[in-house]
């Protein structure tokens, strides 16, 4: 019985640190870098559960800026730090958690590379942007979501926000404008 007790409280403190990263997105440098001051191992896992190989390696550290206009006119900054994960054939390679602090470090320092918001690129059928959380054992790739910034100026609603409409009712109350369609 306490054995049991013991098993259930570890998955549980487990269960709650990986939600915990789940539902927090958009590690920042600072945090990876404290992380892996205290691992040896360095691996990544998607939402999936699927691992990415031992032998990947980190082929970039960079900064990604974006400078764009949302679809209510305005203008919009975006920067991240950038890690790209690649596969290679070389399955002797496995990244040490102190290698990588040593390629962030570098990155500050020559690309004077600020705390910043961390993006993940890896491929599987095409190149996917994750961001980044940790469960203890995995950095967690997390799916990114595409939104709307300006949602009041394009007069949309989260969908969990509105209510049913039966569409045969309000066909004929609809005019433009009026917000139905």
């Amino acid at each position: 019985m306490l054995i049991q007790r013991a098993v259930a409280s570890l998955f549980l403190n487990k269960s709650i640190v990986k939600l915990r990263c789940i539902n927090r997105k958009n590690m920042k440098l600072s945090e990876i870098k404290t992380i892996l001051a205290t691992v040896e191992a360095v691996n990544f896992q998607l939402e999936n559960g699927e691992t990415v190989p031992e032998h990947f390696h980190v082929t970039e550290v960079g900064i990604i800026t974006k400078d764009f206009i949302d679809c209510g006119g305005k203008v919009r900054h975006e920067k991240v730090a950038n890690f790209q994960l690649w596969n290679a054939d070389d399955f002797e390679h496995r990244l040490k958690a102190g290698k990588l602090l040593n390629i962030i470090s570098l990155s500050e320092k020559v690309l004077g590379m600020e705390d910043l918001e961390i993006e993940v690129e890896y491929q599987s059928k095409t190149i996917g942007k994750y961001d980044l959380g940790f469960d203890g054992t995995y950095f967690l790739l997390l799916a990114k979501q595409t939104a709307c910034l300006a949602a009041e100026a394009c007069g949309v609603e989260e969908t969990s926000k509105k209510g049913m409409v039966n569409l045969a009712v309000s066909a004929n109350n609809c005019t433009p404008g009026g917000g139905c369609c």
